[in-house]
């Protein structure tokens, strides 16, 4: 491979690769790894099924309020420097989730936790990008996917193990030394490196502000639903998200430069899509979960094991729908993911008592080959559509799509938990109701898939830059 050019050194496009590539690997391996622990958490911290959830949302939150700043001053203070700040916030939380001792604490965490792994989110696919040509990039985003999917597919597995054998602490403790390698492998192999294409510019500080105060607004009116006041935080994040349209539209140095969307159908689309795709799937994990260890009794190790079909499948197939989408239009690979995706959620919709693990396998092996004919050529598509210079917009649009996404998604169970479950904690008697949450949350999802099809299949040609 070939030098990266950098105001200050040059470095090897491998050493790029294996940073981004670890990287990758450690946000979704937690929160696949937490998703097997929920149970035991409950159990020992007597937290209902709503509140519960929350252990997952606050990740996801504090990631979404902070990826589209963070993307900002990657790109005026330097991406390695970001991606280092946030690595290193990410695992001392990972530190504190272990030690804590009641609910507030571990959200609290979790909370630093979403904010480390914005750092994480926001820069390792501008890094990747800028390294390599456009020929090549469809090829190492497969590589950067696949880690993504192996970090997914470890999680519920090893989460199972460490919960069952060790408890759910060691889940957090197992993040550390991840955490490390990634440090030092940065310090080793790419001192004295990085890229600030926007270097000098200024931060606007209100705009993100604002857009915080909107993310979180919207999502505490979401989780409390059906609850009266719900709507009035929903009207606040309408509110402060309109005025941070304005002000990203008049502001010379914006955070977010929402002119890039203009007259860019792809990057419309292809952004509209991932936001459909991740609010359809996120959750599955998550409540598949509950509906493993509560329902058929499965210990967590077991329901681990069944989990992990689908980010398995995912790993594997990722890099060769990425080299796909060099070939032939992205869109054409992602829809065929999407669609896909429908029919395994589909599947999943049919849940009962009796369903057989066959049946759930076959269901979670569609969605993986879905999900991985889907991602990678979607953000090969996003970002071909857009110049060099926008690549930290662009790549901080489609991460703020994502978990956007992924909350959604969450929110759509909260609501239906607080709505058919109430704030009692899960146990026999209302298996029911958890069952019926879990089929109306995949019928929820199965019909956002299916209108993500022709998002995705309308978005037009990328162009390649």
């Amino acid at each position: 491979m070939t030098q990266v050019n950098s105001p200050k050194k040059q470095i090897s496009q491998e050493a790029v690769l294996i940073v981004t590539t670890l990287s990758a690997f450690l946000t979704p391996f937690i929160s696949s790894s937490i998703n097997i622990a929920l149970p035991s958490i409950g159990e020992e911290f007597g937290i209902d099924a709503v509140h519960l959830s929350w252990i997952a949302t606050a990740f996801i939150m504090a990631a979404v309020v902070c990826l589209v700043p963070f993307g900002r001053l990657a790109d005026i203070y330097g991406r390695k420097r970001i991606l280092t700040i946030g690595i290193i916030v990410y695992t001392l939380a990972s530190i504190s989730s272990a030690l804590s001792t009641n609910e507030a604490w571990l959200i609290f965490s979790r909370v630093i936790q979403g904010i480390g792994g914005a750092g994480i989110f926001g820069t390792s696919a501008p890094i990747l990008i800028s390294a390599f040509p456009p020929s090549m990039r469809g090829r190492v985003l497969g590589i950067n996917v696949a880690a993504v999917y192996i970090g997914l597919s470890a999680g519920p597995f090893l989460g199972g193990f460490l919960t069952e054998h060790f408890g759910w602490r060691s889940i957090f403790w197992s993040n550390v030394p991840l955490g490390l390698l990634v440090m030092g492998f940065i310090f080793w192999k790419m001192r004295g490196w990085d890229m600030a294409e926007c270097c000098g510019e200024k931060f606007d500080y209100f705009g993100s502000l604002v857009y915080g105060l909107g993310v979180v607004a919207a999502m505490a009116g979401t989780t409390i639903l059906p609850d009266p006041s719900a709507i009035w935080y929903i009207l606040v994040g309408l509110m402060a998200f309109s005025v941070f349209i304005w002000r990203e539209l008049n502001f010379a140095s914006p955070i977010f430069d929402i002119r890039v969307f203009k007259g860019n159908r792809p990057f419309i689309l292809s952004n509209l899509a991932a936001l459909i795709n991740y609010s359809a799937t996120f959750a599955v994990g998550f409540l598949l979960s509950l509906y493993l260890q509560y329902i058929k009794g499965f210990s967590p190790q077991t329901a681990g094991l069944v989990l992990v079909a689908m980010p398995f499948v995912q790993a594997c197939l990722s890099p060769f729908a990425g080299r796909l989408s060099d070939r032939i239009q992205p869109r054409f690979v992602a829809t065929a993911g999407m669609g896909l995706t429908t029919v395994g959620l589909a599947l999943l919709s049919t849940l009962s008592t009796d369903t057989s693990l066959v049946f759930i396998i076959i269901s979670l092996v569609l969605l993986g080959m879905g999900f991985a004919l889907f991602s990678s050529p979607n953000t090969n598509a996003v970002m071909s559509s857009v110049e060099r210079k926008h690549y930290g917009v662009a790549s901080g649009t489609l991460s703020t799509m994502r978990l956007s996404g992924q909350m959604i998604s969450l929110a759509v169970v909260m609501f239906l938990f607080s709505l058919i479950l109430g704030p009692v904690n899960i146990g026999p008697e209302n298996y029911e109701g958890l069952l019926t949450s879990t089929r109306t949350a995949m019928i929820l999802f199965t019909s956002m898939c299916f209108i993500g099809i022709f998002a995705s299949l309308s978005r037009g040609s990328s162009r390649k830059v």
